[in-house]
């Protein structure tokens, strides 16, 4: 779950990281008033779930507040990426000396928290790590252990001295501020079940001050039971109508623009079959795990979700059988199916745990099966051209 700017940055200020308390605005009116409350210049900040804010000019700078209602006007209704601007952030503006980046990232490959530093902050951090790595320094964190002193002073040192000397002194008079701040989102990443919490920019003022300017977080999903408080920030406004149903049947699922629908337990067989999907040539329409012990009723759901999509002409069905059992796999298609009118083909792929019977069950229903994924993978690209092919003859009939 990823939250706005403005909550990921009330949530670094009651772990203790410096922040300016800005106000958000949902018309330009209230921008006005804020501005107004605030006093001096402010900056007008696009709230959307997705970055290139600044580029696509969600985020101004407004001397007073006319101008921040004027430019609040203008940025709400705006469409950044797909993403509709609703409410803007109203901060006070501050004068700038210096940026930098830094961040916690849950590392699964590592089962550890890296956290990254770089004096090249207000960029894409992606493109630092591309043209030039050896500006970005990191520690992985021993979860057992937890960050530690040497550590904080590790990345500070490293962002030192991969600064250009003209820089090197103002970051070096904030140098226990910043391991201050390093400290301080670990300790929100950890306690709040962090997947990421990233400042950039982290800036130092011309008068000294060390501040986290922007912020993105994002919690994990499976830690929410225990963070009600964060859970309760979600904007389901921003998710689509299916990843909504999806996410309240206990499901998960993610809108893509292919035509190739995909049911299949387990993320990372999800992940792997829209892989051969595309490897073969065609594009999933959605990624969707049914969890390991799904029973017939939530296939069911999983597929009236996934044939809810105009865009999908074929349904992949890819299903391991360890927890789940192929035969309940099975009959909530059968079951979803008779709920169901629709024309779309199914192919259904079973191994595991009762597959001969679940198997059994479908062929008795005539339908689609194969034995291999990428058996699986080619037919429903190819049930999926044919039944867009006579659409498109049904059209110029």
């Amino acid at each position: 779950m990823n939250l706005y700017e403005y909550q990921a940055k009330q949530l670094f200020g009651l772990h203790g990281i410096p922040i300016k308390e800005g106000r958000v605005a949902r018309t330009a009116a209230e921008a006005r008033d804020i501005a107004s409350s605030l006093g001096g210049p402010v900056v007008v900040k696009a709230q959307v779930h997705t970055g290139g804010r600044g580029k696509a000019g969600g985020v101004k700078l407004a001397s007073g507040s006319d101008e921040a209602e004027s430019i609040a006007a203008k940025i709400l209704g705006m469409d950044i990426k797909g993403h509709r601007v609703g409410q803007v952030l109203v901060d006070p503006a501050v004068d700038i000396d210096s940026e930098f980046y830094l961040a916690c990232v849950l590392d699964r490959g590592a089962r550890r928290i890296l956290i990254m530093a770089s004096g090249e902050g207000g960029v894409d951090i992606e493109q630092v790590a591309a043209e030039t790595p050896e500006r970005i320094t990191s520690v992985h964190v021993d979860p057992g252990l937890g960050l530690q002193s040497y550590q904080a002073r590790r990345l500070a040192y490293g962002v030192l001295h991969a600064l250009p000397d003209a820089r090197r002194p103002a970051f070096a008079a904030v140098l226990r501020d910043f391991q201050h701040v390093v400290a301080q989102l670990y300790e929100t990443c950890v306690e709040e079940d962090a997947t990421l919490a990233e400042i950039n920019p982290l800036v130092i003022t011309t008068d000294g001050q060390m501040l986290a300017l922007d912020g993105k977080v994002t919690i994990d999903d499976s830690a929410l039971f225990r963070q009600q408080e964060l859970a309760s920030l979600r904007d389901a406004g921003v998710e689509t109508g299916a990843e909504r149903q999806a996410r309240e049947a206990g499901l998960s699922y993610v809108d893509l623009d292919g035509s190739i629908g995909c049911l299949v337990n387990g993320a990372g067989l999800a992940m792997a079959t829209m892989d051969v999907i595309k490897f073969f040539g065609g594009e999933p329409a959605n990624f969707l795990d049914i969890g390991g012990g799904a029973q017939a009723d939530k296939v069911a759901e999983a597929l009236r979700i996934i044939l809810a999509d105009a865009r999908v002409n074929s349904v992949l069905i890819n299903i391991f059988g360890g927890i789940t059992r192929g035969d309940e796999v099975a009959r909530g298609i059968l079951a979803a199916l008779e709920q169901l009118d629709t024309d779309v083909p199914f192919v259904v792929r079973i191994e595991g745990t009762n597959a001969e019977e679940g198997r059994a069950i479908l062929a008795d229903a005539a339908m689609n099966t194969a034995t291999t994924l990428a058996e699986g993978a080619q037919l429903a690209i190819r049930l999926a051209d044919e039944r867009k092919q006579g659409q498109s003859q049904e059209v110029v009939a």
